[in-house]
């Protein structure tokens, strides 16, 4: 593809600041970046996209996902009786290098497949160096954009220096997945320090570190009712910053969260995989309340979806859900029910902003990064189309993603991956059937037959 595109005759959102929407009007991408958007572009030496019956857009931003755990999309609760979650420690222990390798492909083609071009990946099975490689090849075998968090399972019992293991990666390593991929830090979670005084002091020299080597810090908050306080005791101790980005969020108290707005600190929610997978009804409203903006994730395929599309009905779905409820209990004064166009920033703009990348992405504005999404507006699940921000939203699945752009590279054209899916799928089933077998799940023996 040349190093020059025009994406002619769309319904451009830009969601830009600067730049407005247009009802029809070209992108211009020079150099992996969008150098104009505007009505009647022209451009010698460009590949001309149609983009006629199409809205273009910034691509969704996945602000938390652990893609490692592809293997066991939509297992849901197999093997547990049915019960109980399958827990990644049923699993996770029997992953190899190359499994990590194939899982981290396959999930991150998904993600391309569904229109997303930014992943935050959460890869917290980093037992050792040859899993952060292979994870990292992965990254740039894919080609999106992508938040690489480093991360020791703390559900392995893991003797592994975690402080040490992070300074090798920045220092040596970090160049292995490509200029689209970003090094984070993924501590462990902070619980109520007068609880725990030495996951204090660890918490303390993990964040500690992560800013002397220059990463954003993303970790899960408020997984526990115990929790309530932990937030804001962390700003009192002058740890919460803009460089922090906190994770569900789902068990904090109402003074986490005014911390969180007063200290500018970001939020990332998972809202089918914290229904679905026991965290709970996720923190919506105490957000808006706030005025915090919230990115949207993934999480754990095992019980989630893979696309924006899903979270975005999620989101604007459980928000409605709750003020209706509260309205019919004879509630008065509620506040206003949450509007396409601002969830429709959760999955890019605020997105951006949520791993770290607002000044790069999440917008299609001259200068930034051309990280697009062209999605088809001719397909019987969307036409006619009154409104475009609408039909994104509530309308759309991944079926209408026809191109894929990051950083102005063509990941996908014509609803077709620019990738060798069939090697990837090849990995992927011997690595889950691999798995599978040792960690007994056995559900690769199911795979394609009628188990």
């Amino acid at each position: 593809m040349s190093s020059r595109a025009l994406i002619r005759g769309g319904c451009v959102l830009t969601l830009g600041m600067k730049t407005p929407n247009f009802t029809e009007a070209d992108v211009l991408i020079d150099h992996g970046r969008v150098a104009e958007v505007g009505r009647g572009l022209r451009a010698r030496d460009a590949e001309l996209v149609d983009a006629t019956d199409t809205i273009v857009m910034p691509g969704f931003v996945d602000t938390h996902r652990h893609v490692w755990k592809s293997l066991f999309r939509n297992i849901g609760e197999s093997g547990s009786g049915g019960e109980t979650p399958v827990s990644a420690a049923v699993y996770g222990h029997h992953y190899q290098p190359e499994d990590v390798y194939a899982a981290t492909l396959i999930g991150l083609l998904g993600a391309i497949e569904a229109g997303i071009t930014t992943v935050v990946d959460w890869s917290d099975i980093q037992f050792d160096d040859r899993y952060t490689d292979a994870a990292l090849q992965a990254h740039a075998d894919a080609g999106l954009r992508t938040v690489f968090v480093h991360s020791v399972p703390h559900w392995a019992g893991s003797q592994m220096d975690a402080g040490a293991a992070l300074r090798r990666l920045v220092t040596s390593r970090a160049g292995a997945a490509g200029n689209e991929t970003t090094i984070a830090s993924g501590p462990s979670e902070p619980v109520r320090f007068d609880l725990d005084r030495p996951n204090f002091d660890r918490l303390v020299s993990d964040w500690t570190l992560a800013r002397e080597l220059g990463l954003r810090i993303h970790a899960h908050a408020g997984s526990q009712k115990s929790d309530m306080g932990v937030i804001s005791d962390l700003a009192a101790r002058g740890l919460l910053r803009e460089d922090v980005t906190l994770v569900h969020c789902s068990n904090l108290d109402d003074a986490d969260f005014d911390a969180i707005a007063s200290h500018r600190a970001s939020v990332s929610l998972a809202p089918s995989s914290e229904m679905t997978g026991g965290l709970g009804s996720p923190p919506l409203q105490k957000l808006i309340d706030r005025g915090i903006r919230p990115g949207l994730g993934i999480d754990n395929e095992r019980v989630a979806p893979g696309d924006m599309f899903a979270q975005m009905r999620a989101a604007i779905s459980l928000q409605h859900a709750t003020l209706f409820d509260l309205k019919l209990a004879g509630k008065a004064s509620l506040p206003a029910l949450l509007s396409t166009r601002e969830v429709i920033r959760y999955v890019t703009v605020d997105g951006a902003r949520a791993a770290g990348l607002a000044d790069v992405a999440g917008s299609l504005e001259p200068g930034k990064l051309a990280d697009i999404v062209v999605l088809r507006t001719d397909r019987p699940n969307v036409f006619p189309i009154n409104d475009p921000i609408g039909a994104v939203v509530w309308g759309m699945d991944t079926s209408n993603v026809d191109w894929v752009f990051a950083s102005g590279r063509a990941l996908m054209r014509n609803g077709v991956l620019e990738a060798d899916v069939e090697r990837a799928r090849s990995l992927a089933m011997a690595a889950q059937h691999r798995v599978a077998v040792a960690s007994g799940l056995m559900v690769g023996a199911s795979v394609g037959g009628t188990g």
